[in-house]
């Protein structure tokens, strides 16, 4: 497998919508996934979606087990979600801190869905069926946001909470790779 560059807001490839990932099990969909769990670790990223990456396809992965950039974040499990539907289960927003490998060194306050469902499959084509709220809920909406095209500072409503982490946040070691 291999870290594959990651694609840099400005790019026009980050505000198009993927495409539905119609065979599953296949060799270049698993070299594809370990082409990003290469990538995402290698970066220290909570997630990572394939468009980031330059694939279209609906595809993320995520998992958080004491990554840096995110000290006090809790623990995401590893998962590869193919397709995704995600379904809020309560009116509750909250804002929370972002950054994204596709805005390195940047952060912004973003609101978030507080709880949901999200279904969806494995790359074997196996189903996933999630309710989850906290960190794990942000980190799926953000991934799942890249698939539609949007990049997490067209959901801030806030600008004055978005700026460069080191400034945000001063003596603390929360870099971007």
């Amino acid at each position: 497998m291999a870290v594959r560059e990651v694609l840099r807001m400005g790019d026009p490839r980050l505000l198009q919508a993927a495409r539905p990932v119609e065979k599953f099990s296949t060799p270049e969909l698993h070299h594809l996934v370990g082409d990003m769990v290469d990538t995402m670790r290698r970066l220290n990223g909570a997630g990572l979606a394939a468009p980031q990456i330059g694939v279209d396809l609906q595809i993320v992965i995520f998992e958080l087990e004491n990554n840096p950039r995110y000290p006090d974040a809790g623990k995401v499990p590893f998962t590869v979600l193919v397709n995704p539907v995600l379904t809020p289960l309560s009116d509750q927003m909250e804002v929370g801190w972002e950054g994204c490998l596709s805005l390195p060194g940047l952060r912004g306050l973003v609101p978030r869905c507080a709880s949901l469902r999200y279904q969806g499959f494995d790359a074997d084509g196996g189903p996933i069926d999630r309710r989850v709220d906290g960190f794990h809920a942000r980190v799926v909406q953000h991934e799942v946001d890249h698939l539609l095209g949007i990049l997490y500072p067209m959901r801030m409503r806030d600008f004055s909470k978005f700026g460069f982490t080191e400034v945000l946040f001063p003596g603390q070691d929360l870099k971007d790779d």
